[in-house]
């Protein structure tokens, strides 16, 4: 048997173990739709809610394991059973439209040839 903050972890789906423990502790994590504590074991079958900002992931365990693995390997070790991830969510935020907002320092310059300064 697992701690949930481990199995979390070990699966890729919090970059790191303090992360994880965080979640679980803030109530961003249920267990069998049950709040759980960072220590909660699971077990194959267990299903597993993650909230995120905008976003509700759902998993199913379907193997355990103690050690933080390939990401190959990781997706093996559950199911997973969320919803698509919005479309505003996977939009990059990339670069400003031009005109919008204050002129990068390289614009400033540019600006600033043009008057002659």
């Amino acid at each position: 048997m697992t701690r949930i903050d481990v199995w979390l972890w070990s699966v890729r789906i919090f970059k790191t173990r303090s992360l994880a423990t965080n979640a679980v502790k803030g109530g961003h994590v249920r267990l069998n739709d049950d709040p759980v504590k960072p220590a909660q074991r699971v077990t194959p079958g267990d299903r597993i809610s993650v909230k995120e900002p905008g976003w509700q992931r759902e998993f199913e365990v379907t193997q355990l394991i103690n050690k933080r693995v390939g990401a190959a390997i990781a997706q093996g070790c559950y199911l997973d059973h969320s919803p698509p991830r919005p479309a505003y969510l996977s939009m990059a935020s990339g670069r400003r439209e031009a005109g919008a907002g204050r002129p990068t320092k390289k614009d400033r310059r540019a600006i600033d040839r043009l008057q002659g300064r």
